[in-house]
């Protein structure tokens, strides 16, 4: 089943310091069709904190998505609601790759006549004097 998330678009502060900021609202596991429906189902209950006091309101659909348009006393302001399929996301289960598959190798069994510590490490490394190492 294919994830879908829930974007808001919205303006927030006012003034000179209006903006937009996006924001994914929820996550939908269905069809687009589906998440579309219950896109519009918040798009009709969103209430917007700008403007205080609306003097309209207006829902477009727009292409896959909604538009919500609410004008008050000086200034309009915009909602747009969109569906966007979830790719990727850094704080969802991780789910491992198939690895490639190693073939075991059994650890070679130490040589008899290297001198060790009593711990069994070697007292002289088995690379030291090889002529293939750089």
């Amino acid at each position: 089943m294919t994830t879908w998330g829930l974007v808001i678009e919205t303006t927030v502060g006012a003034g000179e310091r209006k903006h937009v900021e996006a924001y994914v609202v929820a996550h939908f596991t269905g069809s687009r069709a589906d998440a579309l429906a219950e896109l519009e189902r918040r798009a009709r209950s969103h209430s917007p904190e700008h403007p205080r006091s609306p003097k309209r309101r207006r829902l477009l659909r727009d292409g896959d998505g909604f538009l919500l348009v609410i004008d008050g006393a000086w200034q309009s302001f915009v909602t747009r609601f969109s569906v966007a399929e979830l790719l990727e996301d850094s704080a969802g289960p991780v789910v491992p790759e198939p690895a490639a598959e190693v073939p075991v190798v059994p650890p070679a069994e130490p040589a008899a006549d290297v001198e060790r510590y009593p711990d069994g490490v070697p007292v002289k490394p088995a690379w030291l004097g090889r002529n293939d190492l750089p």
